[in-house]
């Protein structure tokens, strides 16, 4: 059975109303300027890999409505390791800017509306964690 993981601070996302994710999280520090030069090449190296290696969804609503509300969050099948340590990277660029990151895991993550080798991205179920 595959478990999905999801990497979260404890801020909301506004869209989903979810807890947030590193990606968000790290370019919030990056755009205030917050990380010195070496952390900013780190973010910017694990900015670029994602880039090259990890699909976006092209679908992140339930309904298939023009201007539906994104509300699916993203997960990570546990089988995905180089992309679990590059977000262990980004971890560490938060922790280090006193930013708890959780690494949140389920078998059920939602109703799934994208998925690919690496992820899926879920409407979260009642009982999902987020």
């Amino acid at each position: 059975m595959t478990i999905f993981l999801r990497f979260v601070v404890d801020m909301l996302d506004p869209d989903s109303g979810r807890r947030q994710g590193l990606f968000q999280a790290a370019a919030m520090l990056a755009s205030a300027h917050a990380f010195s030069a070496h952390e900013r090449t780190e973010y910017e190296e694990v900015r670029r890999w994602f880039a090259e290696n990890l699909e976006k969804p092209e679908r992140l609503a339930v309904s298939s409505r023009p201007h539906a509300k994104a509300q699916a969050i993203g997960w990570f099948k546990d089988t995905s390791a180089t992309h679990i340590a590059n977000m262990r990277r980004f971890q560490h660029l938060l922790e280090a800017h006193d930013i708890a990151v959780s690494v949140l895991r389920t078998n059920r993550p939602g109703y799934v509306v994208y998925e690919d080798e690496f992820q899926v991205a879920a409407h979260p179920f009642a009982n999902t964690p987020s």
